[in-house]
């Protein structure tokens, strides 16, 4: 599901027991530095605001920040909200887990909308 989408970037869920969004570039670039320097810094600014939000609504232990691209080998930032009780910690999401999971969260629902609602807010061209 995208949440948010402009001219250089969308949000897409990534469905998990965490909140979790991956940011993309719409241009497919390899590598962070194959972006233009204002695009890079577009980017890190979206993703200032979306963490912003996330730590607002979600209150959580630690926000994790991940750009690999081994399997889809294109600029993209995953950001995921962790909580000491989630099912993963402190492992990464892509790890073992190491509980089970005792997370009582508010809507991931109302989060996109609100974070939608934000970003086009902000962003408006």
């Amino acid at each position: 599901m995208i949440i948010y989408k402009d001219d250089d970037f969308y949000i897409e869920v990534e469905p998990h027991e965490v909140p979790w969004v991956k940011i993309f570039t719409c241009k497919e670039y390899k590598e962070l530095g194959d972006m233009p320097k204002e695009l890079r810094q577009r980017l890190w600014e979206l993703y200032d605001r979306v963490e912003e939000q996330m730590r607002d609504y979600f209150q959580p232990d630690k926000i994790n920040m991940a750009s690999f691209g081994n399997m889809l080998p294109r600029v993209h930032i995953h950001v995921m909200a962790r909580f000491q009780n989630d099912s993963y910690f402190p492992n990464p999401l892509w790890g073992e887990k190491t509980q089970e999971s005792s997370l009582d969260l508010p809507s991931f629902e109302e989060f996109y909308r609100v974070l939608h609602k934000y970003l086009n807010e902000v962003f408006a061209k």
